[in-house]
């Protein structure tokens, strides 16, 4: 029988501390181990190579190592240690004695997850971490398709609102 998972699913820009220790502390209450997936979600900034280039790659085979340079290159870009977030996901997991496995996607949030979920039986919960649903590429339409398709319960996390 295969170890069962639940499925983390955040942008790789997103600041998703606060959506991993939930997930972390919600699979340590279920037994499960934690999968996590990291979206990179590519900017419409006319380069259209990049743009065609991660299109193109995370439905091949070794997908995800292309996505995981294209998150890397995304975030060398903008200042930020990208090696430095996983390690802080591998040991908040290791801290709370959750094994963890780290993957990265460069399609649109839905198809990531249906992939995800035919490659992996023992997913037994779809997390959607903060980002992937406040940034109106899920709407409500069709995370109800989501739903209904992946047979398996999906949950949403929401950002706290601010005080005014």
């Amino acid at each position: 029988m295969k170890e069962k998972q639940l499925l983390f699913v955040t942008y790789h820009y997103e600041d998703f501390a606060g959506g991993l220790s939930y997930a972390v502390d919600l699979a340590k209450t279920m037994g499960n181990s934690i999968g996590i997936l990291i979206i990179y979600k590519r900017r419409m900034t006319g380069e259209g190579e990049d743009n065609r280039m991660a299109a193109s790659t995370s439905a091949a085979p070794g997908g995800d190592s292309t996505a995981m340079q294209l998150i890397r290159q995304d975030c060398r870009q903008r200042g930020e240690d990208f090696e430095k977030k996983l390690s802080l996901i591998r040991d908040t997991c290791r801290k709370a004695g959750v094994s963890v496995d780290v993957r990265a996607a460069s399609t649109e949030v839905i198809s990531a997850i249906k992939d995800a979920l035919g490659q992996n039986a023992g997913i037994d919960m779809v997390l959607l971490g903060p980002g992937i649903t406040n940034d109106g590429s899920i709407n409500s339409k069709t995370l109800n398709r989501l739903v209904k398709t992946a047979s398996r319960p999906i949950v949403t996390m929401a950002k706290q609102a601010g005080s005014a």
